[in-house]
C-alpha cells in the first residue's frame, strides 16, 4: 500500500473510542427535586428481586436500546418507566462527563429536575423505594475514600513464552478509589458514588 494510498483513507477522520461499537451503553439520569424550599438528590433503591445489584443505591437509568436516538432520550425514557414521572416533567436536562469502564462499558450521565416529585410512582418491578438526600448536606459531607487492589490473573494457556520475563513478568497492578457516602442509614457507593461526587465537584467551581 503506497502512503498516498494511507493518507487518503485517513484523511479527515475523527478519533473515538477504540472498539466502541463493542462497548454496553448505559445511561442515567441524577435527578433532582425540590422539597421543603430545598434542592434535593432523589436517589433509587434497586428491587430485591432484580438478578443485578439488587438493594443497591443508585440513579434511575440502564442499557440504551436501539429504539433510543441518543443516550440522553434514554436517560429520559429510563427515567419515565422507573419513577412512574412524565418526559414533560423533566427539565433543564445537562450532560455530566461520560464513563468508560475496563468492563466495557460506557456510562453516560445527566442531571436534570423533577418538577413533580409528588407524582413519582416507583415501578415495583425495579425499584424497591425512593428517597432524597439535601443537596447542602452532600456539598458539606465529603466521601470516605477506600481502595481497591486490582489482580492480574492470565488463563492457564496463557502463553508466557511470547513476553520478556515469562511468567515473572512484573503485571502493573492498579487499584481503583471507591467513595463511600452515608445519609439517614443509607450507603451510596460504586459507580453511583462517582458520578454524584463528579455533579458535586462542579457545583463547588
Amino acid at each position: 500500500m503506497k502512503l498516498s494510498d494511507i493518507n487518503v483513507k485517513l484523511l479527515g477522520r475523527q478519533a473515538s473510542i477504540l472498539d466502541h461499537e463493542h462497548y454496553k451503553k448505559s445511561a442515567v439520569l441524577l435527578p433532582l427535586v425540590q422539597k421543603n424550599g430545598e434542592t434535593h438528590v432523589l436517589f433509587e433503591v434497586r428491587s430485591m428481586t432484580l438478578r443485578s445489584q439488587p438493594g443497591d443505591i443508585c440513579f434511575p437509568g440502564g442499557r440504551k436500546d436501539e429504539d433510543d436516538r441518543t443516550p440522553l432520550h434514554c436517560a429520559i425514557r429510563e427515567t419515565t418507566e422507573e419513577l412512574g414521572v412524565s418526559k414533560a416533567s423533566i427539565e433543564n436536562v445537562h450532560p455530566l462527563d461520560y464513563i468508560v469502564s475496563d468492563t466495557g462499558r460506557i456510562i453516560y450521565p445527566f442531571v436534570g429536575t423533577i418538577t413533580t416529585p409528588e407524582k413519582i410512582q416507583p415501578n415495583e418491578a425495579e425499584v424497591g423505594e425512593v428517597f432524597t438526600v439535601p443537596l447542602s448536606y452532600l456539598l458539606n459531607n465529603p466521601p470516605e475514600t477506600y481502595k481497591v487492589k486490582l489482580q492480574v490473573i492470565p488463563e492457564e494457556d496463557f502463553p508466557f513464552d511470547r513476553i520478556v520475563g515469562g511468567e515473572n513478568y512484573n503485571w502493573q497492578v492498579r487499584h481503583i478509589n471507591e467513595l463511600f457516602y452515608q445519609y439517614d442509614g443509607k450507603v451510596i457507593w460504586g459507580l453511583t458514588a462517582k458520578i454524584l461526587r463528579h455533579f458535586l465537584d462542579l457545583m463547588k467551581e
